[in-house]
């Protein structure tokens, strides 16, 4: 196949193959004809507009979710070797922890899996985003982090996972609720919440497990909804949630594909990316923020396990 891989070399450094030289040899081996590009560099999005029968995305979340938005609608499918720090996308597909080369044995025969890129729409403009859109814990803890070193440094710690929790965890303990008035699909779901986070994957941030029972590719999306009543619930989480990465204790969900929240300039995130932008401007800061699946997609490939079609 003639592949166009997209590469973040700043990416899982430790983990074996997962180099530049690597990576094209594992390729070449298979018998794929390759075109490298380094997402570091500003032609990756040019990359993408060449001919190709399959692009091969190396590296974590950020990356794979902003060539999946590049992708959105096309058919040309993708294929990940993960080699990030949360892997949220290759968790949901089933493809972590493989080994490159079963990965790249496995993509002749198979199956394609649609996920649903969503459109989040606001005062400042439109976005696709792949992980969700939210309001509260996530996106306080992002505009609590924008900026800082430490956010970088803590990317590169081999425990990033952990830290990620801890962080998430005091936020949780120290946020307050405010009041979200919002629709989901013409219904009034306004409260006053913690979080609010419509959410495309089953695992975001730093692998939490919100939607369990999500179906991700159907459609809908998961709002979780957690009020001052579920906070001891979500703090348990994640002060446990290495004895069980699988199982989050349930929290109020509701199902949809059209969430509209009346939005005041409050800290608000589309995926990694913050609202309001530090120079946004006052018309920028208020209004109607919606988010709704209206059936775009991208395709990835999900070799079987057992080297079959299932």
């Amino acid at each position: 196949m003639r592949i166009t891989l997209i590469h973040n070399p700043g990416a899982g450094a430790s983990r074996r193959g997962s180099s530049e030289a690597e990576l094209k040899k594992l390729l070449r081996r298979a018998g794929h004809r390759v075109r490298y590009q380094s997402s570091k560099e500003k032609g990756w999005r040019k990359a993408l507009r060449k001919r190709a029968d399959l692009v091969v995305v190396s590296s974590g979340d950020g990356t794979i979710a902003r060539v999946a938005r590049r992708m959105a609608g096309r058919e040309t499918p993708i294929a990940l070797l993960p080699a990030g720090t949360a892997n949220n996308i290759a968790r949901t597909l089933g493809q972590l922890e493989r080994p490159y080369e079963e990965l790249i044995a496995g993509w002749e025969t198979a199956r394609q899996r649609r996920l649903d890129v969503g459109t989040a729409m606001g005062p400042w403009g439109e976005r696709h985003f792949l992980e969700g859109v939210g309001v509260g814990v996530f996106a306080d803890l992002l505009a609590r982090s924008e900026g800082k070193k430490s956010s970088k440094a803590i990317k590169k710690r081999k425990n990033a996972v952990e830290l990620g929790m801890q962080r998430v965890r005091e936020e949780v303990e120290r946020c307050e609720p405010m009041d979200i008035v919002a629709r989901l699909d013409g219904e009034d779901i306004s409260g006053r919440y913690l979080m609010m986070e419509a959410v495309n994957l089953r695992y975001v941030g730093p692998n939490l497990h919100l939607a369990p029972d999500s179906t991700p590719g159907d459609g809908q999306f998961d709002v979780i909804l957690v009020s001052e009543a579920e906070r001891s619930r979500l703090l348990y989480y994640l002060q446990h949630w290495q004895e069980d990465r699988e199982r989050l204790a349930v929290l109020p969900t509701r199902r949809g594909s059209r969430l509209q929240i009346e939005w005041t300039g409050f800290a608000l995130h589309v995926d990694d990316r913050l609202q309001p932008k530090p120079d946004a401007k006052p018309r920028e800061m208020a209004g109607v923020v919606e988010a709704r699946i209206d059936g775009t997609g991208v395709r990835f490939l999900v070799p079987d396990s057992r080297g079959r079609r299932d």
